[in-house]
């Protein structure tokens, strides 16, 4: 369930990173998440994710959300891959195409054009997805990316290879998610606004002769479980500010929180549950190491009162 954000660990050892990955499986979590930019300093995801391979055995090993434009597309099918089979099997891709503003520096330092994002985007996953089912050299030839005589490479742990989710929230990403993705992980600020965006996707997988089941539904949500007075909003803000640059007040219309006591973080999850979401991705809202098991624990409890 948790993804973990390394940024305010400037200075620190990076290892103690793979002892929470450790404590996640311990707890009985299903899955563990690394984020991905440029923006900010952080330990690389797909590094991590490698890392986390060997001092883990059951948990699925995400990404949330990879930004595939920050590497190139055919060297990126062979990590994958290759984390893919030094997990044996236990790999999830969530992928997204940036936010305006945030996303747009990171595109300049990784030499790719901002526009035709989306399409780029689709095309990559399209690319891994032939590379990682064949063993012969082949050609690709997308709207946006063009390669002729790539080579074989290492192929996943088993076929077709781990499954891609789409993060994104729009009219247009919904419909791409229920047309060409193994997944779909929004984070709408109500549970009415996953409801709706689901009912999208699933009737965009249909549309495209896919099963109504084929996308797993997912969400992301930002954490904390706190006995404080304000139900940790103080705690959200300094998070949401120090994360993104913009308090809570802002965030919070764009995105899903869930805090305060385990009953309320439960019951706020219980709603998502309800408008169908399958698999929670829990970004547990504290900076740094400090509090993070503490935390891992009280969402223990929130998992258990949620079965």
């Amino acid at each position: 369930m948790p993804p973990l954000a390394a940024e305010p660990w400037a200075g620190a050892d990076l290892r103690g990173l793979l002892d929470f990955a450790r404590a996640v499986e311990d707890l009985g979590f299903d899955s563990l998440w690394a984020n991905d930019s440029l923006v900010r300093p952080r330990i690389e995801a797909l590094t991590f994710l490698s890392a986390a391979a060997a001092v883990t055995d059951r948990i699925t090993l995400g990404t949330a959300a990879l930004q595939p434009v920050l590497r190139r597309p055919v060297q990126t099918a062979q990590v994958l891959a290759s984390i893919d089979r030094l997990s044996r099997g236990r790999l999830a891709v969530a992928v997204g195409a940036g936010f305006p503003g945030l996303s747009e520096v990171e595109y300049a330092a990784s030499e790719v054009p901002w526009g035709r994002r989306f399409a780029r985007l689709d095309d990559t996953v399209a690319l891994w997805r032939q590379l990682w089912n064949t063993k012969e050299s082949s050609s690709f030839h997308g709207s946006v990316l063009h390669f002729d005589d790539i080579p074989a490479g290492i192929t996943p742990f088993s076929v077709p290879g781990p499954p891609v989710w789409l993060a994104a929230d729009t009219t247009g990403a919904r419909a791409r998610a229920g047309r060409l993705y193994d997944g779909w992980l929004p984070y709408p600020p109500t549970p009415q606004g996953y409801r709706s965006g689901l009912a999208e996707v699933r009737a965009a997988a249909q549309r495209a002769d896919r099963g109504c089941d084929a996308v797993t539904p997912a969400l992301f949500v930002t954490v904390l479980v706190t006995d404080d007075a304000d139900g940790g909003r103080a705690a959200l803000d300094h998070f949401a500010t120090r994360t993104y640059g913009f308090g809570i007040d802002v965030i919070e219309q764009i995105q899903t929180f869930a805090a305060g006591t385990p009953d309320a973080v439960a019951a706020r999850l219980a709603g998502y549950i309800d408008a169908g979401a399958r698999h929670l991705v829990c970004r547990i809202g504290v900076l740094g190491p400090d509090g993070f098991i503490e935390q891992l624990h009280q969402l223990r409890t929130v998992k258990e009162a949620l079965r």
